[in-house]
């Protein structure tokens, strides 16, 4: 009988480094798309979509993270197998109802005429930026919105060299230069919301940008922004739109309405469930007739042109909303008008914004034409509005098109940053995962017990402490990070909590009776925080005399006489004196009796200073010294809640978590809130 052969499956490969996996998580689907850069284009290798059969999302933002997070696991799923390969980093965009954006610009004069490079460079944007987050921070103080919003990405509309515009500074030489930005903000919601959804499916985002930013980037090539053009991205809960001129991005914005609108509408003309809608909204392009059945059971049949005629209203409510915005931000018409995402495809919609911005019906025209410029596909057909976004997020990261504010690496990756105020290194840790225990880290538990009335403390041991680097140099959380920085971070290992067992009670033997908490207990039994242990040895007896009969005595023989000798004075013990108590003499035990060896003296504990108060720590065990972050848990701080920033200083300079302390050193630990007490 011939053996068959064992077939056996290849484990899939890891995405390389030049893979790119992008997801579109939009209001209605959720588009998946994988691309490789191949000289100066993206190639796109697969595309996967799914809609949403629940309203998981509103306006572009995520209100079920379990379900979302199904849905986009899904897409993941069938991309791997597309591709024969595991996928582990996502590039992404977000949107939101509370997109907002700031202008500003930043100037720098040189020493002299000099060559402009990236540090020059990434010095003036960083102005710009804070300058944007100065305005906005203020904006935001006389509104009172006490959310907290990250700055996620940033456009520069013009550099200046020495007062004259210029597409790019970079190898230029001059003495002056200015950069004109638009700083774009998010509620953090919004953001980590993203964040946590691509880690439950085990995708680590590897960059992010804005939708409008992302679908311009597809929609509107480089090339042609000397024009005065406006990108309009109609999803299913907001409108995306981008405005370009001069070569560059002007501004940015989001409307709050799109596709859904219009489908509930028409749930409430013809009582049908979100579901049947949709289904009826994609009918109106091709179809004469629609039959659908509502919530009632029954079948109906409708025109064309009574669907449209009953959507009319909203769809031109819809159109002046979104013009709004457009002039807003292009502040006129523009010179061209490119209609992108899902809704773009709706019967009367690009008619209906051609006549709210007044504009030439042949200026107005559906996108997909010009994706061909950054991206192609042999397995797909690209020319559709649809992918405006995902293929925007693919052309984004593939062509390093994204302006994240910064670009730090954390132990030789790309950080997850956002910028939100200052920056430092303790922001970077936390926005990238590392909690206060990681950083400042924890001893082990220590075990305290009661022995004959006196207090007995097992230690833990003292955590391994964490290691900050900064361009491989020792950093401090405090430090402000800056463009291009190398972070090196080793977070703290925690201490070994005690476990102590009975027998290793000083003194402990089996010979004695022991009682834990009021019972019997032998010298394997553990101990825990609290307990209170009796230890008795056996009452002393008196020792028996021997036994001697009495027996008469017996005649002394007659002795010879014999001469004496002299005699010898005997010599006498020194008397011992007695001590006498209220009852008597003093029994021999209680007599005092020679020295014994003196017992070691307690060992001296260390002397700190922790906020003011003095502090008596027993030395380590293993002889290792003190640390700062061993200070952490004498502080108050609750590190499972911190309210905020944490200073650290020592004699009044600032310190690092890694710090050795010396005795007798004046330690201040205390959060944000605290200082300003």
């Amino acid at each position: 009988m011939a053996r068959g052969r064992v077939k056996r499956v290849q484990e899939p490969k890891s995405q390389s480094a030049n893979m790119i996996l992008a997801l579109d998580i939009g209001t209605r689907s959720i588009i998946g798309m994988v691309g490789t850069v191949e000289e100066g284009k993206v190639r796109i290798l697969a595309i996967e979509k799914e809609e949403h059969t629940e309203r998981a999302m509103i306006d572009g933002q995520i209100e079920n993270i379990e379900k979302v997070a199904s849905l986009a696991g899904k897409v993941k799923d069938r991309l791997e197998k597309k591709v024969n390969c595991r996928l582990e980093r996502v590039c992404v965009a977000a949107a939101g109802r509370a997109l907002r954006t700031k202008r500003a610009e930043f100037e720098l004069e040189l020493p002299g005429p000099q060559l402009i490079d990236d540090e020059i460079i990434s010095r003036l944007e960083a102005g710009a930026i804070s300058r944007a987050e100065e305005a906005f921070d203020a904006e935001n103080a006389a509104e009172e919105d006490t959310r907290r919003f990250y700055l996620v990405g940033y456009t520069v509309c013009q550099y200046y060299l020495d007062k004259y515009m210029i597409s790019s500074l970079k190898d230029h030489r001059g003495k002056q230069v200015k950069a004109d930005l638009i700083a774009t903000f998010l509620p953090s919601e919004v953001v980590e919301s993203l964040y946590t959804t691509m880690n439950k499916i085990g995708l680590e985002v590897a960059s992010i940008t804005l939708e409008p930013i992302a679908a311009i980037n597809a929609t509107i090539p480089a090339n042609l922004r000397l024009l005065n053009l406006v990108m309009v991205d109609i999803g299913a809960g907001t409108s995306d739109i981008a405005a370009c001129t001069d070569g560059s991005v002007t501004g940015y914005t989001m409307a709050t309405v799109a596709g859904d609108e219009v489908t509930e509408t028409l749930m409430k003309e013809y009582l049908v469930d979100f579901e049947t809608a949709e289904g009826m909204k994609a009918q109106v392009e091709g179809e004469e007739e629609i039959t659908f059945t509502d919530i009632l059971g029954f079948e109906q049949t409708i025109s064309r042109e009574t669907l449209l005629q009953s959507i009319q209203g909203t769809s031109d409510s819809l159109c002046r909303e979104i013009a709004d915005k457009v002039l807003e931000i292009n502040g006129n018409s523009p010179s061209a008008l490119f209609l992108a995402g899902g809704g773009s495809k709706l019967a009367g919609l690009k008619d209906g914004l051609t006549r709210a911005l007044g504009m030439d019906a042949k200026r107005v025209a559906i996108a997909g034409n010009n994706f061909r410029a950054n991206a192609y596909s042999q397995e797909y057909d690209l020319n559709n509005p649809e992918y405006a976004t995902p293929l925007g997020i693919v052309i984004s990261s593939g062509l390093n098109l994204i302006n994240d504010g910064f670009r730090v690496t954390l132990n030789d990756r790309p950080a997850k940053l956002f910028r939100s105020g200052s920056f430092t290194a303790l922001n970077l840790l936390m926005m990238n995962g590392y909690s206060f225990q990681d950083i400042m880290g924890r001893p082990g538990f220590n075990v305290a017990v009661t022995v004959n009335g006196k207090r007995k403390v097992f230690y833990g041991t003292s955590a391994e402490p964490a290691a900050l680097y900064i361009n491989k140099k020792e950093g401090k959380l405090s430090e402000v990070i800056h463009a291009g920085d190398s972070i090196e971070f080793i977070p703290a290992v925690p201490g070994v909590s005690a476990s102590p067992c009975l027998g290793d009670v000083e003194g402990a033997a089996s010979s004695l009776e022991l009682t834990l908490n009021g019972g019997p207990a032998d010298l394997e039994t553990p101990l825990k925080n609290g307990d209170v242990i009796f230890m008795r040895g056996p009452e002393p007896k008196e020792p028996k005399k021997p036994f001697v009969p009495e027996r008469e005595p017996e005649a002394e023989p007659e002795a010879e006489k014999v001469q004496a000798p002299e005699p010898v004075e005997e010599k006498k013990p020194l008397p011992v004196p007695e001590t006498k108590t209220e009852s008597g003499p003093l029994s021999e035990a209680a007599r005092p009796q020679p020295a014994a060896p003196a017992e070691k003296p307690a060992e001296r504990k260390l002397l700190f200073h922790l906020n003011g108060l003095p502090i008596h720590l027993p030395r380590k065990e293993d002889g290792s010294p003190y640390y700062l972050m061993d200070m952490i848990q004498y502080s108050g701080i609750d590190l499972k809640q911190p309210r905020g920033a944490i200073s650290l200083l020592v004699n009044g300079q600032e310190g690092v978590f890694q710090q050795v302390l010396k005795e007798g050193d004046n330690i201040r630990i205390e959060e944000e809130g605290e200082l300003e007490e």
